[in-house]
């Protein structure tokens, strides 16, 4: 394959802001100079560590240690390769990339071209909505309330009930089979090669940039003997336990209202869009679980309890049972978890269909938090009039108060579980308790092993937090901290001169070693490829140098500061070789040719320590 010009390579990394990438995968939010700061996207954690730096181009996690530029974070977060990543910003920027060989760019191939089919299949099935087959899936929206506008806002299309109508579009845009097939597009029969969906009204589903994944289908006809909702199967591109109905276009109102309304259906985000409760999402062909609340709490930014998400449910014995498995889940959430059920067991898209866009923000006004909810399931099966009702709806209720780890909402609960249920308050605390210390024995693990055994020593990790406290080991670090984030601002003659000084931390002298040799620092990018220069296992250490928060106020107070360090590290050197000189001079004769070299050297050392003072 002809490789990108590396030209081309820096020049889209140049022109493109990660933070803008890395923005629509996480919530970032300002964190000091020139940084931000949201959940990383590599591992699953409550409190933001990951760190992002525009101005370099660079990201890093303090918690599990990943750094890189643009390309890398799409290389790990997509599973792409280096070339596709480029192609991928280069298109995004309309950026026309040239190749070594000087020929025109390589067909496209990978998890690339799955994006591309998908987005030519989503395209086909938009242009058959308008077609007179599709009539019986214009009137399936029409009588849900969803005019042509509303189709079009969601992308919504009809797969014809032909056999091979979208495989044949597809491949005269020069698709292979192969290709289809791996993009959950087509299936193989005894007759060849078929379209997946025939004959039904296709939603696409998109991940949280944008980009068609795969599609969702309803079946139209009563001759259709497939299942009533018929989903992309699980591709390269296409993970169902990841993937959220309607996140790409719910992700900016989520974020910034840290708040999320999880629905059962396509339509019922659609219904609730068009009431204008924007941050609703949904679950494609599968129950909610642990992964799609790693992919909300990274685009709600969640690091406090201010945040909601709110499930709505049917009444029915389905809804309760799913109610139940979210309730396991939604503890992982630092936000509130609520549940809103419609009335007379109105889903938002028939409630908005019999009583108007009102209703259906009325139907989250009335929201319960979810341990009344699920409480409420388990009580509900008993006869609370009789002692044993009530003895045996305390011992299927406990557990879940006992699971509340708040300190203040536990007592709480106790209080109201123990009014619900019309027993003494002592009675409920102590079976909570009994049933909390069952749980704790449930979830006890084997011992660790004993230091010297078979496990392996953890590896000693270089960090900021590591570094002792020390003036020189601070003017070090703050130096090193400065110059990586604000080189480019920098003068080039001062930061060279204060870096060819040996530093006194190893860790540090390690990093200054390599950000030293940095031959142009106004050129975008060169922090990073000074970081992939530092030797292990130090390069750690450096990404956080360079995605750290630098103590000042303002980009300029920056720029300030980081000069003043370098001229701080300069009059360090100057002062520790005058007092090595000091010392020398009282063991040679005064009028000896080394005692006069030694006192020429001090008055250059003065004059050399004036002029460093008159720069500031």
């Amino acid at each position: 394959m002809a490789r990108i010009r590396q030209a081309d390579v820096e020049e889209v990394k140049s022109r493109t802001n990660i933070a803008d990438v890395i923005g629509e995968r996480v919530a970032l939010k300002s964190a000091g100079v020139g940084a931000m700061k949201g959940l990383c996207p590599f591992h699953d954690e409550r409190s933001p560590s990951f760190n992002v730096r525009p101005q370099a181009g660079f990201y890093h996690c303090f918690g599990c240690g990943e750094s890189g530029d643009v390309y890398s974070f799409l290389r790990k977060m997509d599973h792409v390769s280096f070339q596709e990543a480029v192609e991928r910003l280069a298109g995004r920027i309309g950026f026309a990339l040239h190749y070594e060989d000087g020929g025109p760019a390589p067909e496209n191939t990978g998890r690339t071209r799955l994006y591309q089919a998908n987005s030519a299949a989503a395209e086909f099935f938009r242009s058959q909505l308008l077609a007179p087959e599709a009539d019986i899936a214009r009137r399936f929206l029409g009588d849900r309330g969803f005019d042509a506008g509303a189709a079009a806002h969601f992308g919504v299309g009809y797969a014809p009930k032909g056999w091979s109508g979208m495989h044949n579009a597809l491949r005269a845009q020069g698709y292979s089979d192969e290709e289809l097939s791996a993009a959950g597009l087509v299936s193989q029969g005894q007759r060849g090669v078929y379209d997946r969906f025939r004959g039904r009204v296709v939603w696409p589903i998109r991940d949280v940039t944008g980009q068609v994944i795969g599609f969702g289908a309803r079946r139209l006809y009563e001759d259709d003997q497939g299942p009533k909702y018929l989903n992309t199967p699980e591709t390269t591109i296409y993970k169902k336990a990841q993937v959220l109905y309607g996140l790409d276009l719910a992700k900016r109102d989520v974020s910034r209202e840290h708040r999320v309304v999880v629905v059962e259906g396509y339509t019922d985000v659609m219904a609730c869009h068009l009431a204008g409760i924007t941050t609703a999402i949904a679950t494609c062909g599968t129950a909610f679980g642990s992964d799609h609340i790693t992919v909300l709490r990274r685009v709600m930014g969640d690091d406090s309890t201010a945040g909601e998400v709110v499930f709505t449910f049917d009444p029915d014995a389905a809804g309760q049972k799913a109610a139940l498995r979210a309730f396991a889940d939604a503890k992982r959430f630092n936000a509130q978890t609520y549940v809103a059920t419609g009335p007379e067991g109105l889903d938002p898209c028939d409630l908005r269909l019999a009583r108007g866009d009102g209703a259906v923000r009325a139907l989250l006004e009335g929201k319960v938090p979810m341990v009344e909810f699920v409480l409420d399931q388990r009580i509900a099966g008993f006869d609370l009039a009789s002692v044993e009702g009530r003895v045996g709806a305390l011992r299927a209720s406990a557990p879940v108060v006992a699971e509340l780890r708040d300190a203040l909402l536990q007592p709480e609960y106790i209080r109201v579980l123990a009014r619900r249920l019309g027993m003494d308050t002592e009675d409920v605390r102590r079976e909570v308790e009994r049933a909390g210390r069952s749980a704790v024995r449930r979830d006890d693990g084997p011992a660790p092993s004993a230091a010297g055994g078979d496990e392996p020593a953890p590896a000693v990790r270089v960090s900021l937090a590591s570094l002792p406290r020390t003036p020189d080991v601070t003017l070090e670090r703050d130096a090193l901290m400065g110059f990586l984030q604000f080189g480019h601002r920098l003068d080039g003659a001062t930061v060279a001169g204060a870096l060819a000084l040996p530093f006194r931390h190893p860790a540090l002298e390690a990093v200054r070693a390599a950000v030293s040799q940095a031959a142009d620092m106004q050129r975008p990018g060169w922090a990073v490829d000074a970081i992939d220069q530092v030797r292990e296992p130090y390069r750690s250490l450096a990404a956080e140098l360079l995605a750290g928060d630098f103590p000042a106020l303002s980009d300029d107070a920056a720029v300030t500061s980081a000069g003043d360090l370098a001229r701080r590290l300069a009059i360090r050197a100057l002062a520790q070789e005058k007092s090595e000189l000091l010392g020398a001079i009282q063991r040679v004769p005064a009028q000896s040719e080394e005692g006069m070299r030694i006192r020429v050297r001090l008055r250059e050392l003065d004059a050399e320590r004036e002029r460093v003072l008159a720069e500031a």
